[in-house]
């Protein structure tokens, strides 16, 4: 296969395609989403059988269990994706909203209108339901897109591509709307980062270091984030029963994602009371616990407590793994500056009773979501209510946070007059 005459021919179909789409109706976009959900739940059974041949290519070559684990279309995983397509269709259409109008002393009314990006290339390595997420947002935002799954997911991603299809055709919207590559030939990914006259934006989800090269390589617009070193902060003054609730839901309710919380900071007046808890949950549940010399003098005393010294690169590791590093702090401040020091400005919580500190926390933490009292597994457009999310940017332009809808479009700026002209 020619690879740069093959991307070209996709890059051709899905800028034709997004000039369909941009115009596209409300009606005929949330129709094609209400039969996407419909598919999915119809062919869940089929969408397994499909995922089952890379679940098994990927265990006999020796994949890592949390790499094998984000590969898995489980019927809960599936009914998720459903429902955010249905959410999508739920919610208002952004494209061609217009706003900020002011009338000018000119006589000429200035505002801005929402419009689509055009075509934006996604590049996603293992969970396949991103196949679903990325197609359902590029069709609500009016966008087309060119997907390109990891090889390793190639049988799960070719399946869910063709119930898109069939949903887009089924509304009277181009196929070509949303495009797979379908070789795993990797330079495929080195042309589509490559040709910004088809492709307006890139978007890379996946490790560390795919997300290096395509910054350091694309010849358009990447929207990205590095890595997910979240932390979860337990003030001095503090509920230590849903502390440790929340904690423990923030690191191991599911330990592959990129929100999951990887760097545990403890108060030294909180220390005594919520680490040997704490500790113990993480013990019961085989969680290592990489510290410093204050949190391992208590931690060491846990019964069955997997507890090591702490490194420096150890405060900067995204572990996607059962670690986790544990430091205690003397105060906020100290709290505040780790994170912003150490932490990949994704998702950071802290857990505390006084309002002051939570106040500070979210003005000073410089990340893209800062919660208070909450699990870091919520930095998610499902749960944000986005309906779904493309991926979630550490960038500050010119998408922050989970990107939804409104990422994917950009604003024009729109005059109304009745023939005024400038003097």
């Amino acid at each position: 296969m020619d690879i740069t005459v093959y991307m070209n021919t996709l890059g051709v179909a899905a800028r034709a395609a997004a000039t369909d789409m941009a115009k596209a109706g409300t009606q005929a976009k949330n129709q094609t989403l209400l039969a996407l959900a419909r598919l999915l739940r119809e062919q869940t059974e089929a969408l397994q059988a499909d995922n089952a041949k890379d679940i098994a290519a990927a265990e006999a070559a020796g994949l890592a269990a949390p790499l094998v684990d984000r590969l898995r279309l489980t019927p809960k995983v599936l009914a998720t994706v459903a429902e955010g397509c249905e959410q999508l269709a739920a919610m208002p259409d952004p494209v061609g909203e217009i706003t900020g109008v002011k009338r000018r002393p000119t006589g000429i009314s200035v505002g801005q209108m929402r419009v689509p990006l055009g075509v934006f290339g996604m590049i996603y390595e293992s969970r396949p339901n991103v196949t679903i997420e990325a197609a359902s947002l590029a069709i609500k935002s009016g966008n087309a897109c060119i997907l390109r799954g990891g090889s390793e997911a190639i049988h799960s991603n070719v399946a869910l591509w063709k119930l898109v299809q069939q949903a887009l055709v089924s509304a009277g919207l181009p196929a070509s709307a949303v495009q797979l590559v379908e070789t795993t030939d990797r330079a495929a990914v080195g042309r589509l980062i490559a040709m910004p006259e088809f492709v307006d934006v890139i978007i890379p989800r996946g490790g560390k270091g795919l997300i290096e090269r395509i910054s350091a390589e694309a010849k358009v617009p990447v929207i990205k984030h590095l890595d997910g070193n979240c932390h979860t902060y337990v003030d001095a003054e503090v509920d230590i029963e849903k502390a440790l609730i929340v904690t423990d839901n923030a690191k191991t309710q599911k330990y592959s994602p990129c929100n999951a919380t990887e760097s545990l900071l403890v108060h030294a007046a909180s220390a005594a009371a919520f680490l040997p808890r704490i500790g113990a949950i993480f013990a019961a549940k085989g969680v290592e616990m990489r510290c410093d010399a204050a949190a391992k003098a208590i931690l060491a005393q846990v019964p069955g407590a997997q507890v090591a010294d702490a490194t420096e690169e150890d405060w900067r590791t995204e572990y996607l793994d059962a670690i986790i590093s544990v430091k205690v702090v003397s105060n906020l401040d100290e709290a505040i500056d780790h994170i912003n020091r150490y932490g990949s400005h994704h998702t950071d919580a802290i857990l505390t009773t006084n309002h002051p500190n939570a106040m500070r926390f979210l003005r000073e933490v410089d990340s893209a979501s800062v919660m208070i009292n909450a699990s870091t597994r919520f930095a998610d457009g499902f749960e944000y209510g986005l309906g779904a999310e493309i991926g979630i940017s550490t960038d500050k332009f010119h998408a922050r946070g989970p990107v939804g809808l409104e990422g994917l479009t950009s604003m024009k700026w729109v005059v109304l007059g009745d023939g005024e002209i400038r003097q």
